[in-house]
This record gives C-alpha cells, sequence and structure tokens, in this order.
C-alpha cells in the first residue's frame, strides 16, 4: 500500500497525538507519510485564548495544511476531531481527498439542546466547584474505554488529558456542543469511511451507521471489542480499516 497523499489526523475532546500512535506507525512503515494535528490548547499546542468554533477550528487547520504544503490530504478524525474533517470537507472539500469519522457524529446532541446543556452542565460542574481537570481525567478516560482495555492505554490518556489547558478546554466543550452538518453528508463526493467501536457509549454503532446512510457510497465498519478508544483498543482492526480504504482510494 502506498500513497503519495498525506494522511491527517484530527484527536478528539481531551486527547491528543498519543490516541493515533499505533496508526502512524503503521502507516509510516508502508511509506505514507502521516501528520498528527492537534486542537489548540491539546498536547501543548497554543491556544489564543479566544472561543473556539469549528469554522475557527477548520481555518486553524487549513492553516497547518498550507505550512505542511499539503494541498489535499486524508483526513482521519476521532470523535470530536471527525466532526473537524466533516466541518473541512463541507466546506473546503478539495482539501479533502478521503473522510474517515471514527466514533464521530454529524452533529452533537438533541435538536431541542437538552443533550446538550445536560453535558455542558455535568462537565463543568466539577471544574466550576474547584476541581482540576487532572482529578477528573481518570473517571473521563474510564468512561471512553472497556473495563478490559490495558492500564498503560488508560494512563496515557489520563496523562494527556491532566495537560491540557482548562481554559482551552472550556472553550472546546462549548464548541463541541453546536455542531450540527447534517445537511451537508448528502452533497459529500469523496470516499468516506465511518468506523464505530461495538461498545461505544459517546457515539453508538446505530447512530454512526445512521450517519453512513445518509452520505453517498460511504461505507460503516463496527469494530468489536471497542469502545469510544477504538484506536487504542483496537488498534489492528482500525489500521486494517484505514489501510485498505487510503489503499482503494489512492489507486
Amino acid at each position: 500500500m502506498n500513497s503519495a497523499t498525506p494522511v491527517v489526523f484530527l484527536h478528539g475532546l481531551g486527547l491528543d497525538r498519543y490516541c493515533w500512535t499505533p496508526q502512524i506507525e503503521a502507516l509510516h512503515a508502508q511509506g505514507i507519510p502521516c501528520h498528527a494535528w492537534e486542537m489548540p490548547g491539546h498536547g501543548g499546542a497554543p491556544w489564543d485564548g479566544q472561543p473556539m468554533s469549528f469554522a475557527g477550528l477548520a481555518a486553524a487547520l487549513t492553516e497547518f495544511l498550507d505550512t505542511q504544503k499539503i494541498a489535499t490530504a486524508h483526513l482521519v478524525g476521532h470523535s470530536m476531531g471527525g466532526m473537524l474533517a466533516l466541518e473541512l470537507a463541507a466546506t473546503a472539500p478539495t482539501r479533502c481527498r478521503s473522510l474517515t469519522l471514527i466514533g464521530s457524529s454529524a452533529m452533537f446532541g438533541s435538536a431541542d439542546g437538552s443533550f446538550q446543556r445536560t453535558f455542558l452542565a455535568e462537565r463543568l460542574g466539577p471544574l466550576d466547584a474547584g476541581q482540576r481537570l487532572a482529578d477528573l481525567a481518570p473517571a473521563l478516560v474510564a468512561d471512553l474505554c472497556l473495563p478490559t482495555t490495558a492500564p498503560d492505554l488508560i494512563a496515557a490518556c489520563v496523562e494527556a488529558m491532566a495537560r491540557i489547558d482548562e481554559a482551552a478546554y472550556r472553550a472546546a466543550l462549548a464548541c463541541l456542543v453546536t455542531f450540527d452538518r447534517r445537511a451537508a453528508l448528502a452533497g459529500l463526493t469523496m470516499p468516506v469511511l465511518c468506523l464505530a467501536g461495538e461498545h461505544d457509549r459517546q457515539a453508538p454503532p446505530q447512530g454512526v451507521e445512521r450517519m453512513a446512510g445518509k452520505i453517498p457510497g460511504a461505507r460503516f465498519l463496527t469494530i468489536r471489542n471497542a469502545a469510544h478508544l477504538m484506536t487504542l483498543e483496537a488498534p489492528e482492526a482500525v489500521t486494517q480499516a484505514l489501510g485498505d480504504f487510503i489503499a482503494e482510494g489512492s489507486a
């Protein structure tokens, strides 16, 4: 499998490039150029202190692509990173050779906003009460994983979350609950792959499959024995699915 088109990985809220380690190592070994973009305030990436929006994140991602001289890329996004990938695919489709959405969705929350309000209250309440993100990270990460997930993987994700700038995390939460690109799905023309973790509670397989069904020609695959952090919990299955998809799109 070879591709001159780079793969650009976009992590989810509260994580960083570590979540892509197995995929990047495997694709690099096959000679495929890979880049991992990090959200402002995550993984040591700078944040300007301004409110976040998906339009703003897409502009920052575009600037990154320009800096790396990447005209078009295989965009691979997990969770909120998948939403950002979908945002760029909808607004600047020529920058997206293909789109892989992992544990993601075309809208966050419910139409009446009740889910969003509850979500924000649950995430911000402990912080408003004086707890640190480092205090909350173990429980937040555990909710993304299976009980059988390797302790070292959980520890690495907890450490990544604990390093995030709290103000940037709050800004990212406020941004996340605004996402709604459902209307763009039918107009996507690039190849699209949608992956769902069999036991994912954040992005259940049935929801991911419904999204895939609204995208012309999109493929849907369930990753067995994995929850939301499927890139680390089932790295071989995710890497195989991604590699095969990119290879076909680059043929």
